[in-house]
């Protein structure tokens, strides 16, 4: 997701690649990779709240994203449009936020 010019990457999560994007070698998220961003965007709202906790290795922020006061990388996980990735958790914010959605879906690693 972006913010302007700011690459925004949802903290803890791991959505489904489109096709031709799992490099190889690497273990993608299972799931419609084109279900899971529909269900984002219309999650996605004009004014949204951005807790930045870090940068990733390509330079994206991760952030917890908060729209109308709902967390969307809960959001995706709850509709399990995405799996939870604990090493990708900064801090525990998300398992603390959504912790059974985070238990149903965790990457199997």
């Amino acid at each position: 997701m972006r913010c302007g010019e700011e690459r925004i990457r949802l903290l803890a999560i791991d959505a489904p690649e489109k096709p031709g994007e799992c490099r190889k070698g690497r273990t993608c998220a299972p799931g419609d990779p084109f279900a899971s961003e529909r269900n984002l965007r219309n999650a996605v709202t004009p004014t949204m709240t951005i807790r930045r906790v870090g940068t990733d290795r390509f330079g994206r922020t991760l952030a917890l994203v908060k729209a109308q006061g709902r967390d969307l990388s809960c959001h995706q996980l709850e509709s399990k449009a995405a799996i939870y990735n604990p090493r990708w958790d900064n801090g525990g914010f998300v398992k603390a936020m959504c912790p059974e959605a985070a238990a149903r879906q965790t990457a199997s690693r």
